[in-house]
């Protein structure tokens, strides 16, 4: 039987056991609706809040500027739709970065059928935002900046304190996904003047279905889906609160845990990185060297298809995901490997490797075991390999 290892935690994470067990009396014993005005609907009132509080400490924020979403799908359609729509006097432009999630990029898209202005910001060759060209898209009527704090693909940091020295005083709302970053790179709202912030339960290893978006204190949104009202207004719809409670106690641990799982997945993340590139061939890293995820790595390789890649190593019990497309439905090149510099064809020969909570030096030692056999395997019979 082959091994299993998951290294594909950027993709979907695993709920925490503890986080189950938190959850576990919200769907039988406590089923109370927060609007409720009994003892039932007392007791979820102030579990909501209780959760609320741990989430918004999580990010160093207050917990009134905390609000729950569907996920982070819905806190980046609120953030940016709600905001652009509220303050549509105030001008029509806004700016991304081009390697940005492709939720993101949907969501400006659907903004420009609004007859707003939309720029994209270039990154360079580690996916990092030119900061020089980002002061250079701003203009008058720009009212809504979104970028990334990390990319979930190549594993690049943006320079997050930099761009908001660009955007500081220009009454321009500093947006970011930070569904990559989260639980991986320590994030406060005190330090770094963001407004909008999207998080996602199950990057912290949470239930799925279940988000939040922290609106700074005096940004105003609208919101995108009337209703009866809860979440300030912004977001109706009965609370989820099992969900809720979910993400809550995995945002608590993650708050305890973190800096120490932080440290042990950059070993991992290290010694496999120095493997491949030192046991391999034309392997590349791709992303930023040091101003990277801890729990990423990311490779290239000469003469490869990634799809062919990805199917010998789960043959072995190894998961992991391509770099070669934004999703499994399409066939295109990744427009994060595209926006940084790569050609078509390296970008197909992209793969990617991400850590968790439940990797072990074990699974390092068998991907680095496995890998070149597989690399040589497939140049063997691949027609870019016998080029001239």
């Amino acid at each position: 039987m082959p091994a299993q290892v998951y290294l594909d935690y950027q993709s979907s994470k695993p709920v925490d056991p503890r986080v189950v067990d938190a959850m576990r009396p919200w769907f039988t014993e406590r089923f109370g609706n927060p609007s409720s005005l009994h003892l039932d609907g007392d007791e979820a009132t102030e579990t909501l809040e209780q959760s609320r509080k741990k989430v918004a400490q999580f990010i160093g924020a207050n917990s009134d500027e905390v609000i729950f979403t569907s996920g982070a799908t819905e806190s980046n359609n609120l953030a940016m739709i709600g905001y652009v729509s509220r303050n549509r006097n105030r001008g029509d432009h806004i700016v991304i970065a081009e390697n940005e999630h492709i939720s993101v990029h949907n969501i400006a898209k659907a903004i420009e059928k609004q007859g707003f202005k939309v720029s994209k910001v270039g990154v360079d060759q580690y996916g990092r935002v030119n900061i020089e060209e980002l002061r250079k898209k701003i203009v008058d009527t720009t009212i809504l900046v979104s970028i990334g704090w990390a990319n979930s693909e190549i594993g690049n940091v943006q320079p997050m304190q930099e761009i908001a020295d660009v955007l500081h005083g220009r009454g321009i709302a500093f947006h970011s996904d930070a569904v990559a970053a989260e639980g991986l790179l320590p994030i406060d709202m005190r330090k770094i003047p963001i407004d909008l912030l999207t998080l996602s339960s199950n990057d912290i290893y949470g239930p799925k279905g279940i988000g939040a978006l922290y609106i700074r204190k005096n940004i105003n949104i609208a919101p995108i889906m009337p209703g009866s009202g809860q979440e300030r207004g912004l977001r109706s719809g009965s609370e989820n609160m099992p969900a809720i409670v979910g993400m809550a106690a995995a945002a608590d641990i993650m708050t305890s845990e973190m800096p120490s799982e932080v440290l042990r997945l950059a070993h991992y993340r290290d010694r496999l990185i120095d493997g491949v590139l030192n046991r391999i061939s034309k392997s590349h890293l791709n992303g930023h060297p040091r101003e990277r995820l801890p729990n990423n790595a990311h490779f290239r390789f000469d003469a490869i298809e990634g799809e062919s890649l990805l199917l010998l190593l789960k043959e072995k019990g190894i998961a992991a995901s391509t770099g070669s497309a934004c999703s499994s439905r399409t066939l295109e090149p990744s427009h994060t490997l595209i926006s940084s510099g790569l050609l078509h064809e390296e970008a197909h020969g992209s793969l990617e490797f991400t850590f968790g909570r439940w990797s072990s030096p074990a699974d390092v030692d068998y991907v680095l075991r496995v890998l070149p056999g597989i690399i040589e395997s497939l140049r063997s019979i691949s027609p870019q390999s016998r080029r001239p």
